[in-house]
Parts: structure tokens; sequence; C-alpha cells
């Protein structure tokens, strides 16, 4: 009777487990945004700023040391457990090299906003299919993330 009981259990806890929606009929099973409205957004991507409110970061010609190492520090906290700061994949992709492939703006509006970048940019939804994991959005503010984007400019040799 024993095991008989145990099965049911397994079996009920499988059978809830396909539901898409909980019992406040909230869908987790699809993404926020319809892909129909995905695609037409995709079209204003800007593949060079990304998406959001960073436009125009002004990089100084030397690298400001104190920044670099707060950045290290956040990133020691927010980003490290995915990413290597050589070009090796953990769960996220390696930092080595990425100041030199991407802009500023599009570093700074990924580190704070990634959501809509990862819907919207082909080379992350490609990142993506290798990874298998979104990059959460670890909800550093603009100060955190220039100094994140500072440790990343020390990372890829800028002195």
């Amino acid at each position: 009777m024993n095991k008989l009981s145990l099965l049911v259990v397994v079996f009920v806890l499988f059978l809830s487990c396909g539901k898409s929606k909980s019992e406040s009929g909230e869908d987790f099973s699809a993404p926020a945004a319809s892909e129909e409205s995905a695609a037409t957004d995709a079209s204003s991507y800007d593949p060079n700023r990304g998406e959001g409110k960073h436009s125009n970061i002004e990089l100084g010609a030397a690298l400001d040391g104190a920044m670099a190492s707060k950045g290290e520090e956040v990133a020691g906290v927010k980003c490290t457990s995915c990413h290597k700061m050589t070009d090796e994949r953990l769960v996220g992709p390696g930092w080595k090299g990425v100041t030199e492939r991407k802009k500023p703006e599009w570093i700074m509006n990924f580190i704070t906003n990634p959501d809509p970048m990862i819907d919207k940019d082909p080379e992350l939804q490609a990142q993506l299919e290798l990874c298998l994991v979104r990059m959460p959005n670890q909800s550093l503010n603009d100060t955190e993330a220039r100094e994140i984007l500072e440790f990343m400019r020390k990372n890829d040799g800028v002195k």
C-alpha cells in the first residue's frame, strides 16, 4: 500500500509540472511580449547601441583605476559566477575582448537591461543557443554598470 501511495504522489506531481498557468491564471510558459511585437521591435533595434537609455558613453583614453577596482568588486559579487575573464565560456561567455568587440553604449545597456536586448539582438540570441541560460537582470545601477565597464577595459589591457 505504501508503494501505491508513493506512485500516486509522483504521478500527481508529474501532471502538475506540465501546467503552463498558475492558479492565479498567470502564464509562465510564454515570454511577456508576443513574438509578433518582438519582431516589429527588432526592426528598430540598433546593434551598435543596443536597447536602453545609454546612447553616448564617454570613455577616457586612460583607465580609471579606482572605478575599475570598484567594478572588479561588483563583478565579483554579480558576474564572475557565470563569466570568466578569459575568452572561455563558463555559464555565459568569457569577457576577454568584449570592449574591443562591442561599443560602450551596448555594454552599458546590456548590463543594466539585458532582457529586451536578448529578445532583439541576433548575436545575443545565437549566444543564448550556445549558453542555454539567459543573463539575469542583476538590477545594477548606472554607476555600478560603468564601474564594471571600466573593469572590462582593464581586463582587455587598457592602461
